[in-house]
Protein backbone atom coordinates (compact mmCIF):
# COMPACT_ATOMS: atom_id res chain seq x y z
CA UNK A 1 0.00 0.00 0.00
CA UNK A 2 1.26 3.52 -0.79
CA UNK A 3 1.25 5.94 1.89
CA UNK A 4 1.98 9.63 1.66
CA UNK A 5 4.45 10.54 4.90
CA UNK A 6 4.36 14.28 6.02
CA UNK A 7 6.27 13.66 9.05
CA UNK A 8 9.76 14.34 7.43
CA UNK A 9 11.45 16.36 5.34
CA UNK A 10 11.02 16.02 2.16
CA UNK A 11 7.27 14.39 2.15
CA UNK A 12 7.51 11.42 0.08
CA UNK A 13 5.06 8.38 -0.90
CA UNK A 14 6.40 5.17 0.25
CA UNK A 15 5.44 1.59 -0.06
CA UNK A 16 4.28 0.46 3.59
CA UNK A 17 5.79 -2.59 4.24
CA UNK A 18 8.55 -1.57 1.79
CA UNK A 19 9.34 -5.05 -0.50
CA UNK A 20 12.26 -6.62 0.41
CA UNK A 21 15.48 -5.98 -1.96
CA UNK A 22 13.41 -2.76 -3.17
CA UNK A 23 13.23 0.82 -2.55
CA UNK A 24 10.55 2.83 -4.03
CA UNK A 25 9.43 6.48 -3.88
CA UNK A 26 7.13 8.82 -5.29
CA UNK A 27 8.17 12.66 -4.68
CA UNK A 28 6.36 15.43 -3.95
CA UNK A 29 6.89 19.83 -4.04
CA UNK A 30 7.95 20.09 -0.77
CA UNK A 31 10.91 19.90 1.37
CA UNK A 32 13.48 21.81 -1.53
CA UNK A 33 15.11 25.43 -2.08
CA UNK A 34 13.65 26.40 -4.97
CA UNK A 35 11.89 29.54 -5.44
CA UNK A 36 8.36 30.33 -6.93
CA UNK A 37 7.12 29.24 -8.96
CA UNK A 38 9.60 25.71 -8.76
CA UNK A 39 8.73 25.87 -4.84
CA UNK A 40 10.18 23.85 -3.56
CA UNK A 41 11.44 20.29 -4.12
CA UNK A 42 11.34 20.60 -7.90
CA UNK A 43 13.86 18.27 -9.37
CA UNK A 44 13.27 19.19 -13.27
CA UNK A 45 16.71 20.03 -15.10
CA UNK A 46 14.57 20.87 -17.86
CA UNK A 47 12.26 24.01 -16.42
CA UNK A 48 14.12 27.29 -15.91
CA UNK A 49 14.92 26.72 -12.18
CA UNK A 50 18.23 27.91 -11.01
CA UNK A 51 20.31 24.43 -11.97
CA UNK A 52 22.08 24.90 -7.77
CA UNK A 53 18.44 24.50 -6.61
CA UNK A 54 17.67 21.84 -8.53
CA UNK A 55 20.62 19.54 -7.67
CA UNK A 56 20.26 20.62 -3.76
CA UNK A 57 16.47 19.50 -4.38
CA UNK A 58 17.51 15.73 -5.95
CA UNK A 59 20.58 15.11 -3.27
CA UNK A 60 17.68 15.98 -0.56
CA UNK A 61 15.45 13.04 -2.18
CA UNK A 62 17.76 10.83 -2.70
CA UNK A 63 19.80 10.77 0.78
CA UNK A 64 16.40 10.83 2.33
CA UNK A 65 15.46 7.61 0.76
CA UNK A 66 19.41 6.25 1.08
CA UNK A 67 20.34 6.51 -2.05
CA UNK A 68 24.08 7.88 -2.96
CA UNK A 69 23.47 10.68 -5.25
CA UNK A 70 25.90 9.19 -7.69
CA UNK A 71 24.07 6.36 -8.64
CA UNK A 72 21.36 8.57 -10.03
CA UNK A 73 19.90 7.32 -13.93
CA UNK A 74 17.72 8.99 -15.88
CA UNK A 75 15.74 9.06 -19.79
CA UNK A 76 15.77 11.91 -21.37
CA UNK A 77 11.78 11.54 -21.55
CA UNK A 78 10.90 11.91 -25.34
CA UNK A 79 7.03 11.38 -24.78
CA UNK A 80 7.48 8.00 -26.47
CA UNK A 81 7.53 4.56 -25.79
CA UNK A 82 11.43 3.50 -25.97
CA UNK A 83 12.89 1.29 -23.48
CA UNK A 84 16.63 1.50 -22.18
CA UNK A 85 18.68 -1.43 -20.50
CA UNK A 86 20.86 0.36 -18.20
CA UNK A 87 23.44 -0.79 -15.98
CA UNK A 88 25.29 2.64 -14.89
CA UNK A 89 24.41 6.27 -14.03
CA UNK A 90 23.76 8.66 -16.59
CA UNK A 91 21.20 9.50 -18.47
CA UNK A 92 19.72 7.57 -21.51
CA UNK A 93 18.02 9.10 -24.54
CA UNK A 94 16.14 9.65 -26.16
CA UNK A 95 13.80 6.82 -24.22
CA UNK A 96 10.72 7.12 -21.49
CA UNK A 97 11.29 3.70 -19.54
CA UNK A 98 14.30 2.42 -18.00
CA UNK A 99 15.30 -1.02 -16.78
CA UNK A 100 17.80 -2.63 -14.57
CA UNK A 101 19.33 -5.42 -12.93
CA UNK A 102 21.96 -3.50 -11.12
CA UNK A 103 21.92 -3.24 -7.56
CA UNK A 104 21.44 0.12 -5.53
CA UNK A 105 21.82 1.48 -9.39
CA UNK A 106 18.34 4.24 -8.69
CA UNK A 107 15.74 5.01 -11.65
CA UNK A 108 14.01 8.19 -12.06
CA UNK A 109 11.42 9.37 -13.58
CA UNK A 110 10.31 13.38 -13.87
CA UNK A 111 7.25 14.20 -14.04
CA UNK A 112 4.17 16.86 -13.79
CA UNK A 113 0.97 15.43 -15.06
CA UNK A 114 2.13 12.73 -16.82
CA UNK A 115 1.66 9.26 -14.23
CA UNK A 116 5.09 7.99 -13.21
CA UNK A 117 5.33 4.21 -13.01
CA UNK A 118 7.16 1.80 -10.94
CA UNK A 119 8.01 -1.96 -12.07
CA UNK A 120 9.02 -4.11 -9.44
CA UNK A 121 9.95 -8.20 -10.50
CA UNK A 122 12.81 -10.90 -9.05
CA UNK A 123 15.79 -9.31 -9.13
CA UNK A 124 15.05 -6.28 -11.79
CA UNK A 125 12.93 -3.27 -11.49
CA UNK A 126 11.97 -0.77 -13.85
CA UNK A 127 10.41 3.18 -14.06
CA UNK A 128 8.58 4.98 -16.93
CA UNK A 129 7.18 8.14 -17.57
CA UNK A 130 3.71 7.98 -19.12
CA UNK A 131 1.91 10.97 -20.24
CA UNK A 132 -1.09 10.73 -22.85
CA UNK A 133 1.27 10.07 -26.41
CA UNK A 134 3.78 7.55 -24.32
CA UNK A 135 0.84 5.98 -22.74
CA UNK A 136 -0.94 5.77 -26.38
CA UNK A 137 2.24 4.67 -28.35
CA UNK A 138 2.51 1.49 -25.79
CA UNK A 139 5.32 2.74 -23.43
CA UNK A 140 3.63 1.06 -20.38
CA UNK A 141 2.95 -2.40 -21.94
CA UNK A 142 6.99 -1.75 -23.72
CA UNK A 143 8.37 -1.19 -20.22
CA UNK A 144 6.65 -4.57 -18.86
CA UNK A 145 7.76 -6.65 -21.73
CA UNK A 146 11.55 -5.75 -21.21
CA UNK A 147 11.60 -6.13 -17.84
CA UNK A 148 10.21 -9.24 -17.81
CA UNK A 149 12.64 -10.34 -21.04
CA UNK A 150 15.38 -8.66 -18.58
CA UNK A 151 14.71 -10.36 -15.56
CA UNK A 152 13.28 -13.82 -17.10
CA UNK A 153 10.15 -13.38 -15.23
CA UNK A 154 6.38 -14.22 -16.00
CA UNK A 155 4.46 -11.00 -16.74
CA UNK A 156 1.78 -12.07 -13.98
CA UNK A 157 4.61 -12.15 -11.32
CA UNK A 158 5.23 -8.39 -11.79
CA UNK A 159 4.59 -5.67 -9.06
CA UNK A 160 3.12 -2.64 -10.45
CA UNK A 161 2.43 1.31 -8.97
CA UNK A 162 1.15 4.13 -10.35
CA UNK A 163 2.45 7.69 -8.88
CA UNK A 164 0.67 10.93 -8.92
CA UNK A 165 -0.75 11.89 -11.98
CA UNK A 166 -3.38 14.61 -13.27
CA UNK A 167 -6.85 12.26 -13.23
CA UNK A 168 -9.97 12.64 -14.78
CA UNK A 169 -11.48 14.68 -12.51
CA UNK A 170 -9.00 17.62 -13.93
CA UNK A 171 -7.77 16.36 -17.53
CA UNK A 172 -10.02 17.57 -20.41
CA UNK A 173 -9.11 16.60 -23.67
CA UNK A 174 -10.07 17.63 -27.32
CA UNK A 175 -12.19 14.28 -29.13
CA UNK A 176 -8.40 13.33 -31.19
CA UNK A 177 -6.41 12.58 -28.19
CA UNK A 178 -9.86 10.99 -26.68
CA UNK A 179 -10.52 8.28 -29.78
CA UNK A 180 -6.75 7.12 -29.48
CA UNK A 181 -8.31 5.58 -25.80
CA UNK A 182 -10.68 3.01 -24.69
CA UNK A 183 -13.66 3.70 -23.91
CA UNK A 184 -13.37 2.78 -20.60
CA UNK A 185 -10.42 5.40 -20.02
CA UNK A 186 -12.68 7.94 -21.02
CA UNK A 187 -15.59 10.02 -19.98
CA UNK A 188 -17.95 12.57 -20.47
CA UNK A 189 -19.03 15.40 -17.96
CA UNK A 190 -20.80 18.51 -19.31
CA UNK A 191 -20.02 18.16 -22.45
CA UNK A 192 -16.29 17.81 -22.04
CA UNK A 193 -14.01 14.78 -22.74
CA UNK A 194 -11.96 13.61 -20.03
CA UNK A 195 -8.88 11.36 -20.09
CA UNK A 196 -8.09 8.74 -16.92
CA UNK A 197 -4.25 7.77 -18.06
CA UNK A 198 -4.52 5.31 -15.17
CA UNK A 199 -6.99 3.61 -16.57
CA UNK A 200 -5.76 3.35 -20.10
CA UNK A 201 -2.34 2.16 -18.34
CA UNK A 202 -4.00 -0.40 -16.56
CA UNK A 203 -6.08 -1.74 -19.33
CA UNK A 204 -2.96 -1.96 -21.76
CA UNK A 205 -0.95 -3.51 -18.88
CA UNK A 206 -3.28 -6.19 -18.24
CA UNK A 207 -3.79 -6.98 -21.80
CA UNK A 208 -0.50 -7.15 -21.73
CA UNK A 209 0.07 -9.92 -19.45
CA UNK A 210 0.29 -8.22 -15.96
CA UNK A 211 -2.16 -9.03 -12.49
CA UNK A 212 -4.66 -6.23 -12.41
CA UNK A 213 -4.41 -7.04 -8.75
CA UNK A 214 -0.70 -6.26 -8.75
CA UNK A 215 -1.29 -2.80 -10.07
CA UNK A 216 -1.24 -0.47 -7.12
CA UNK A 217 -2.17 2.87 -7.31
CA UNK A 218 -1.65 5.85 -5.13
CA UNK A 219 -4.22 7.88 -6.89
CA UNK A 220 -3.12 11.51 -5.81
CA UNK A 221 -3.91 13.81 -9.02
CA UNK A 222 -1.56 16.32 -9.13
CA UNK A 223 -4.32 18.79 -10.72
CA UNK A 224 -6.09 18.80 -7.79
CA UNK A 225 -3.95 19.91 -5.11
CA UNK A 226 -1.33 22.64 -5.27
CA UNK A 227 0.17 22.26 -2.06
CA UNK A 228 1.76 19.16 -2.59
CA UNK A 229 2.05 18.20 -6.24
CA UNK A 230 3.20 20.54 -9.35
CA UNK A 231 0.87 20.27 -12.45
CA UNK A 232 1.94 21.83 -16.16
CA UNK A 233 -1.62 21.63 -16.96
CA UNK A 234 -3.06 23.82 -13.53
CA UNK A 235 0.43 26.16 -14.13
CA UNK A 236 0.20 26.85 -17.70
CA UNK A 237 3.57 25.40 -18.03
CA UNK A 238 5.49 27.09 -15.47
CA UNK A 239 6.26 24.58 -13.35
CA UNK A 240 8.39 22.44 -11.51
CA UNK A 241 8.78 18.31 -11.50
CA UNK A 242 8.13 15.97 -9.13
CA UNK A 243 9.89 12.32 -9.62
CA UNK A 244 9.22 8.52 -9.19
CA UNK A 245 12.72 6.75 -8.34
CA UNK A 246 13.15 2.89 -7.45
CA UNK A 247 16.11 1.07 -6.78
CA UNK A 248 17.49 -3.13 -6.20
CA UNK A 249 18.70 -1.85 -2.81
CA UNK A 250 18.61 -3.93 0.48
CA UNK A 251 15.38 -3.26 2.82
Amino acid sequence: MWKLDLSTSPPLWRLVPEPHGVRAAFSTRQGGVSEPPYDTLNVGRSTRDRPAAVAENRRRALVRLGFDPARLATPGQVHGAAVAKVASPGLSEPCDALVTLEPHLVLAVTSADCLPILFTAPGAVAAAHAGWRGTAAGVAEATLTTLCETAGADPSRVRIHFGPCIRACCYTVGREVAERFPRAAVSEVNGELRLSLSTAARIRLVEAGADSDAIEDTEACTACDPALYFSHRRDHGLTGRQWGLIALAPA
